[in-house]
């Protein structure tokens, strides 16, 4: 029984590695903090696209999770260097915090060079204003 257990142990140690590995490998994240609650922004739906000759390519949508982050947002495709794009829908967030904004969407455009690394693109937002840049 208690080897039993430990083979249990052995393979959940091993899937959260497993998990946790995939997490890190994955490109790109992004992070949403308010600023003027100094608070993450959860429910901010953000779309990942990537520049073409006609335009742009839609590759990936989601929503921050509680504390403000979407963790694993490239898409299940390999990576490739390039120009991308992410689209916050800052509207709707501000909408539902029953609150006035200025910018409804902040697109942030960035470019991608080098596939083994990561790339975070962290948001600070407030209702007229926004920073970003490259984070880690």
């Amino acid at each position: 029984m208690k080897q039993y257990f430990n083979v249990a142990a052995l393979a959940l140690a091993l899937t959260a590695s497993a998990s946790a590995m995939a997490a890190e490998q994955n490109l790109l994240s992004v992070h949403v903090l308010n600023q003027q609650t100094g608070k993450p922004a959860p429910n901010v739906e953000v779309t990942l696209e990537q520049k073409q000759d006609a335009g742009w390519k839609f590759l990936n949508k989601a929503s921050t999770d509680k504390d403000g982050r979407i963790k694993q947002f490239w898409p299940a495709q390999p990576a490739a260097t390039g120009d991308y794009r992410v689209v916050f829908k800052t509207g709707r967030y501000f909408s539902e915090q029953k609150q006035e904004s200025f910018f409804p969407e902040i697109p942030v455009e960035f470019h991608i060079s080098n596939t083994t690394e990561h790339y975070h693109v962290p948001l600070l937002l407030s209702q007229y204003g926004y920073s970003t840049y490259r984070g880690s």
